[in-house]
Order: C-alpha cells, then sequence, then structure tokens
C-alpha cells in the first residue's frame, strides 16, 4: 500500500493557515475573490452538468427524437459523444495556451468557443450540424476547466483550498438540475423548441465566465513564472493578507512559492516531456489517466447520459415519470456534492477514495441484482429498489470522484505541468466518456442488465489500483506536494528553509521594534 506520511507537522505555511483564528468571510478582500470565484470559475463546470442532462433529457422528448429521426445505437451515441470527442482534439493546445497567456485568458478564450458552439447547437437544422456543435462545445470546455481549476487551486487561501476546489466539481449538478428542470418545462412546447429553448440555454455559465473574469485577479504562481514579482506579491498580499504588506504569513508564501518554482523551473523543459521524465512525473501520469478514466468509467455515464434506458429495463417507460425521477436525482446528488466538498477537509484523501470506491460497488451490485431479479420475476419490489440504488450511486460516486478530483489533480502535479497534468486527465475522461456514450447504449440494447454486470467487474479492479497507487496529500502545501514522489528532500528542505529564515527574520524585527519602543 503506498501512502505517504504526512507532512503537516514539518510544513509551515499549512501550519500558519490552519492557525489563523480569522474565517474567511470576515475577510473583506478574501469574501469577495470567492464570491466571484463562483460564477466565473467555480461554475465552469455547472457546462459539463447541464451537458449530460441536455443529452439526458432531449431522449425524452417526443420533438426532438422525430427531428433526429428517432436515434438509437451508435447513432444515438455519436449525438451524446461529440462532445468528449471535441474536448479530446483540443487538448494538447491547452497547456500552452494556459501557461503563455494565463489562466484568465484560457478561460474566456474557452468560454468564446463554447458561447459559439451553443449557437450552432441551439439552431441546428441536422444531426451532422448538431454533431459539430457539440464538438465545438467540447473543444473549448477543458481550457476553461484546467485553467480554472489551476486559478482556483492557485488563489485560494491554503486553509479553505481544498473546499474551493472540490465545490468546482460539485457546481456539475447546477448545471444538470437546470437543464433537466428547463427540459421537464420545455415538454410542454409541442414544437422543435422543446430542445432548441434548453439548447441554447446551454451558453448561460459562458456567459457569466466571459463577464466576470478578468475582475478576478491572475495567478501569482503564473504571474511569478513570468518575473511579474510585484504583481505577485500585491495579489498575495490584497487577498491573503488583507492588504497587509508586513504580514508574516504572505512573507512566508511569497518567498516559498518563489523558492519552489525556481526549483521546479531549473528542473523543467516546460514540454510534454516533462511529463515521462522522471519515474516522479511518469507515477503522477498514471495516476492522473487512471482517475480520468475512473471519473468516466464507474457507471455513472449510465446514469447521466442513458437513464431512460435504464428505467425502462426495471418497467418504468412514462416520460414524465423518468424526467421527474431524472430532475430529483439531480437535486440530491447537488446535496450529495456539496456535503462531500464541505467534509473534505475532516478526513483524509486516502480514505475518502477507498470508502467512496467500496461503496460505489456495492451499490452497482444491489442495483444489478435488483435488476435482474425484476426481469425474471417482474417483481414490483425489486423495481423499487432499484429506483433506491441509483439514488444511493450518488453519495458513493460524490465521496471520492467528485469531491476529489481536482483537488488532487492540483496536489500531486506541481506549478510547472499542472496544466498538462490535468489536460491528461481530461484526455482519459473525455475518451472514456466519449467511449461510454458510444458503448454504453449498444450494451445495455445488446444484452440488457447483464451489461451492468461489466461496471460490477471494472469497479472492483478500480478499487484495486486505487488501494496500490494513490498516495495520501492531504495536510500539505502545493509547495511542498510538488516533492511527493521525487527524491530530491535537499530541494524541500531549501525551500522550507527559506521560508522558516524569513519567519524568524521578521520575528527578530518585531523583537527588536519592540524593544525600542521601550527604551523609548
Amino acid at each position: 500500500m503506498v501512502g505517504a506520511s504526512s507532512g503537516s507537522d514539518h510544513n509551515l505555511i499549512h501550519r500558519m493557515a490552519m492557525d489563523d483564528p480569522i474565517p474567511w468571510y470576515k475577510k473583506p478582500n478574501l469574501r469577495t475573490m470567492y464570491l466571484l470565484l463562483f460564477p466565473c470559475v467555480i461554475g465552469i463546470e455547472m457546462t459539463s452538468g447541464f451537458d449530460s442532462q441536455i443529452i439526458n433529457s432531449a431522449q425524452l422528448l417526443p420533438a426532438w427524437k422525430a427531428y433526429f429521426g428517432n436515434p438509437t445505437g451508435a447513432y444515438n451515441g455519436i449525438l451524446a459523444s461529440a462532445l468528449p470527442l471535441g474536448s479530446v482534439i483540443g487538448l494538447p493546445f491547452i497547456p500552452m495556451v494556459n501557461d503563455t497567456f494565463g489562466r484568465r485568458w484560457c478561460i474566456m478564450f474557452g468560454s468564446v468557443v463554447m458561447i459559439i458552439g451553443t449557437i450552432i447547437q441551439g439552431f441546428a437544422f441536422n444531426g451532422p450540424m448538431y454533431i459539430l456543435a457539440r464538438g465545438i462545445i467540447g473543444f473549448g470546455l477543458p481550457y476553461a476547466i484546467v485553467a480554472g481549476s489551476c486559478l482556483i487551486g492557485e488563489l485560494g487561501y491554503p486553509k479553505e483550498r481544498p473546499i474551493l476546489t472540490s465545490l468546482f466539481n460539485a457546481c456539475y449538478f447546477i448545471g444538470a438540475i437546470v437543464a433537466a428542470g428547463c427540459t421537464f418545462g420545455t415538454q410542454q412546447i409541442n414544437n422543435d423548441w422543446s430542445w432548441r429553448i434548453p439548447s441554447l440555454l446551454q451558453m448561460a455559465p459562458s456567459l457569466l465566465q466571459v463577464a466576470f473574469v478578468f475582475f478576478l485577479p491572475e495567478s501569482p504562481r503564473y504571474l511569478m513564472s513570468k518575473d511579474r514579482f510585484e504583481e505577485a506579491e500585491a495579489v498575495l498580499i490584497k487577498y491573503h493578507a488583507e492588504g497587509n504588506p508586513d504580514s508574516e504569513f504572505v512573507k512566508a508564501e511569497i518567498v516559498e512559492i518563489r523558492t519552489t518554482l525556481e526549483i521546479e523551473l531549473e528542473h523543467s523543459k516546460r514540454s510534454w516531456s516533462d511529463l515521462v521524465a522522471t519515474s516522479g512525473m511518469r507515477r503522477r501520469v498514471i495516476i492522473g489517466s487512471l482517475l480520468g478514466l475512473f471519473t468516466q468509467l464507474s457507471g455513472n455515464v449510465v446514469i447521466s447520459y442513458f437513464l431512460g434506458d435504464v428505467l425502462k429495463l426495471i418497467g418504468y417507460t412514462d416520460p414524465s415519470f423518468q424526467a421527474k425521477y431524472n430532475l430529483g436525482n439531480q437535486c440530491w446528488s447537488l446535496i450529495c456534492g456539496v456535503s462531500a466538498a464541505l467534509v473534505v477537509m475532516r478526513f483524509r484523501r486516502r480514505t475518502m477514495y477507498l470508502t467512496g470506491i467500496i461503496s460505489i460497488l456495492a451499490v452497482y451490485v444491489a442495483w444489478t441484482a435488483c435488476t435482474a431479479i425484476f426481469i425474471d420475476t417482474k417483481s414490483d419490489v425489486a423495481a423499487k429498489l432499484s429506483l433506491f440504488w441509483i439514488y444511493a450511486y450518488s453519495p458513493a460516486y460524490n465521496l471520492c470522484f467528485n469531491a476529489l478530483t481536482y483537488t488532487y489533480l492540483i496536489e500531486i502535479f506541481p506549478y510547472a505541468n499542472r496544466a498538462r497534468g490535468i489536460a491528461i486527465f481530461q484526455f482519459w475522461g473525455k475518451a472514456a466518456q466519449f467511449f461510454g456514450t458510444n458503448v454504453n447504449p449498444i450494451g445495455t440494447q445488446a444484452i440488457g442488465w447483464k451489461y451492468l454486470l461489466v461496471y460490477c467487474c471494472w469497479i472492483f479492479v478500480e478499487a484495486i489500483m486505487i488501494w496500490f497507487l494513490w498516495p495520501e496529500t492531504s495536510g500539505r502545501s502545493l509547495e511542498e506536494l510538488a516533492f511527493l514522489f521525487e527524491d530530491r528532500e535537499e530541494f524541500a528542505q531549501r525551500a522550507e528553509a527559506a521560508v522558516t529564515k524569513t519567519v524568524m527574520h521578521h520575528d527578530s524585527d518585531k523583537q527588536s521594534h519592540v524593544a525600542e519602543q521601550e527604551k523609548v
């Protein structure tokens, strides 16, 4: 079992942040920044959630089915999977935009592309145009996701950073609820606008990002990497010290970030080759890739994109019931997602991952068994239990893959390769989503409930890999985690020594000042 020992007792920055007695909502500058983070960064994942329900709910709309020729099988799959396909195409260029122009411009670029794609989707006049539009949306989405997740982790105060990055994924369900609710309402429209209106509303999160993103400061780590040290210090002083340039915490934070960046950039070519240059980076790539696969191949795509097919298996064929059940599931998932994000500081990362994946496995086995019993016996009890297990899936999935995904990615990848690392995660996640959205309708159509057995076996394999590969990352600053896998103890000590020296010097200056005042 791999589980690196916690460094919380040794990291000065983390200790100082956790000992800060003033909550974030009593810090005006930090509070303002957090409130701005929601519409223009944390809310980016609303687009993903909106998209899943646009496809899921649209398949329940008679007008959508009729307009696109009652799609089934592979055609139905490509209508859903065009978005992840577009994401895969765009991913190789994200680190260049993100690290060259900054986090905010990368978010802006991705958001504008998504707005263009959404307009084309809403006014599509045939299947190919609809597929192309979804591909354009998919192309822009990971630019915003990668840059947004980086910006949250790099701007957040260390005490709240894990909660902020966990809420990033929880916003998926806000988009899903709005899409499911809107589509449920437009069911009453007996023409093409029943699906065109929700399709056009998908641009709402992107419009918020375009409107608000430049009200946020740029990442201080990005600014330091471009030798814009005064701007970076101004950001940290304003938001992490409420404008106090003499803050002991910010002085230490600036030194740690600057020293760690120097060490990282000394050993980085700032290219894709960095990801395979050392055993530590290869380990990170393996974990990031597997995490991308696990977040999309743990049975969630079946529920997110093809709930109607699943409900038909257990006898619930009424479109109105399916829409209501789907909307209720999204509301329940939001509660579970936010709750999991708010407790992320209370438990170790490995504990949450292992508890979550074991719970997912238990739920899937029970759900599969109940579905099989219903098909064999037509038992009403088995059908209702299947409905229960679908809802029970949400807290299990949210505990690990939703709450921890971006928190964990930001922690395991150092600054110099953070954008590339998250892009790798996105690549495998979108590839798995593309695979799942194409294969799931074919699998459920071909072998029915037995297709769920495939997920049961795969989820068991996921649990084994998490047990052996996932390290512990809680209780450390991002700069300390930059050396998580490397045999670079001297570099870590160098950064820590620089921070300690700064704090000691600051304390010495304070004592000298007090002594002078006493003499006077």
